[in-house]
């Protein structure tokens, strides 16, 4: 069992508009401040999707370069690049994002239904993204939002080798309409599936919407890390708007603390994930 915990702030995604949510962070310089509250509270990775001048999801290279430079230059957190973008965006754009030379890029094990839409990732494209990560130094998290996607990622790693840095992290998606439930008894029986993974990999786990407490509670108590953050939920309550990322990393960093758990820092975070420590 693991004594510290990696905490994940996703703050912004693809999905909300700033219109419906005032405090989505969508400015390069919201998103600078983010991170550095975050830091403050006990994030050690942050998850970044970047949007355009009129708040839509973009993946330009140019902006994501700044984004991965400024955050690196005003924080200490580990800048994980999302290669989902949205659900529309082509394959050879997600794999362009791996050119602004980020810490981490997400890797997403298959295709899901997302809501009304299908988020497609094929099996070249998975292999693609895999070995091209691998190349050029960068630290996959893979993205698994359904208990087959664990059996793609054991295929992935037995036929084309260990990521970069030599350990496998993932995170477990739950309770996106299309995917496993943000439920317990799923936790249990994606962590049970583990045990075909390399020894020492690691999970994070993300409760969407109404499954952010059960999934956090659920990965504490089975040696899991957390992600949380405004792409994942906007109700800090029922009823009840998130006012910050921070206000969302805070809970999850004094549940970590009850657990005996307390954050990770980044500096621990780079060590578990293999990450060197400056890119610069």
């Amino acid at each position: 069992m693991t004594t510290t915990t990696l905490i994940t702030v996703a703050p912004t995604g693809a999905e909300s508009r700033k219109s419906d949510v005032p405090a989505l962070p969508v400015t390069l310089a919201e998103l600078v401040a983010t991170g550095k509250e975050c830091q403050a509270v006990g994030a050690s990775v942050i998850h970044v999707h970047l949007r355009d001048d009129a708040a839509e999801p973009t993946l330009d290279l140019g902006r994501l370069k700044e984004a991965v430079a400024a955050l690196r230059d005003e924080t200490d957190l580990i800048v994980q690049l999302s290669s989902g973008g949205a659900v529309t965006d082509p394959e050879d754009d997600r794999l362009r994002v791996l050119d602004a030379e980020p810490d981490m890029a997400s890797c997403t094990m298959g295709t899901v239904n997302f809501g009304d839409d299908v988020f497609l990732n094929r099996w070249a494209f998975i292999v693609e993204l895999h070995t091209r990560m691998r190349d050029r130094g960068i630290v996959p998290e893979y993205e698994i939002f359904d208990l087959g996607q664990l059996t793609t990622l054991r295929r992935l790693l037995d036929r084309h080798g260990l990521p970069f840095g030599g350990h496998v992290h993932l995170d477990l998606v739950m309770n996106v309409p299309g995917g496993m439930p943000g439920t317990a008894e799923a936790l249990v029986a994606c962590v049970q599936a583990m045990r075909d993974l390399p020894e020492g990999t690691t999970f994070s786990a993300t409760g969407i919407g109404r499954g952010t407490l059960p999934v956090l509670l659920a990965s504490l108590s089975a040696g899991g890390h957390l992600r949380v953050g405004m792409e994942d939920t906007v109700t800090y309550a029922k009823g009840v708007p998130v006012e910050s990322n921070a206000q969302l990393v805070a809970r999850a960093s004094a549940f970590a603390r009850l657990a005996q758990r307390p954050p990770m820092t980044p500096a621990d975070a780079r060590a578990l994930l293999g990450i060197p420590g400056s890119r610069s």
